[in-house]
């Protein structure tokens, strides 16, 4: 497994890889209107843009070395709060999961976020994605609980879990 620092020219690779995970994991939580809805904002072009503009924010596409595939993307953002990075997006396709690039992901945001001085990871996760367990078994717990109005009359339900870096 290789992570690779996204760029500008990667951000149709990350739409498309993207709507391959979304498609997966929110089919049975999200309805089509919401999810093409989440997609066409939280992945337009001039979002990824911004996000990429961003010093404290970073992409890197993660590359199944063995045969140089891209199986997922892990976005973050260092300082999003005192001492914090937030884990904005981790999502690996659905062919690739189980094969230990979510956790080999974690463990590089672990490193990233200890080069920076933060002590603490923070993420949001709908109540009823499975990944929830996922997290929790890579040290992860939940802390808290939000309802987020995302717009269009679509609202998001979210454990919100963190990860302190010791």
């Amino acid at each position: 497994m290789k992570l690779i620092k996204a760029t500008g020219k990667d951000i149709p690779l990350i739409q498309d890889l993207a709507r391959r995970s979304w498609e997966n994991a929110y089919a049975e939580i999200l309805s089509e209107e919401q999810m093409e809805y989440m997609l066409s904002e939280m992945y337009s072009e001039v979002e990824i843009q911004n996000h990429l503009q961003n010093p404290n924010y970073h992409y890197y596409l993660i590359e199944d070395e063995s045969n140089h595939s891209y199986e997922g993307f892990i976005g973050y953002e260092h300082n999003y709060e005192d001492q914090t990075t937030k884990l904005h997006r981790i999502y690996l396709v659905p062919e690739s999961k189980g094969k230990g690039f979510g956790k080999g992901a974690l463990q590089f945001l672990n490193e990233k976020v200890s080069e920076n001085g933060n002590k603490r990871i923070i993420l949001n996760v709908n109540k009823n994605n499975a990944a929830r367990n996922f997290y929790e078994s890579q040290g992860y717990r939940v802390y808290g609980e939000g309802v987020f109005d995302i717009g269009n009359g679509f609202v998001m339900d979210d454990f919100l879990m963190e990860f302190l870096i010791h």
